[in-house]
């Protein structure tokens, strides 16, 4: 997958729980987890947004960009 998301990453520098973090945004942690192991095939921008704001943090704090191709 080319896009990775770090939301562990994130948690880890804020010294937040996954649970504490699902409470805070909303979400399922079903869902949390889906979207943390880069399972997601999508994400609301409205989620970004929750999860921004409990994490203090901005969205290419979360989201990554790789390219797979590279050689």
């Amino acid at each position: 997958m080319a896009i990775i998301i770090n939301i562990d990453v994130m948690l880890a520098k804020r010294k937040m729980s996954v649970t504490e973090l699902s409470q805070k945004v909303g979400i399922t942690m079903a869902n949390l987890s889906i979207l943390k192991n880069g399972k997601a095939k999508a994400i609301r921008f409205s989620t970004l947004e929750a999860i921004c704001k409990a994490l203090d943090c901005q969205p290419g704090d979360i989201l990554e960009y790789k390219n797979n191709n590279t050689q």
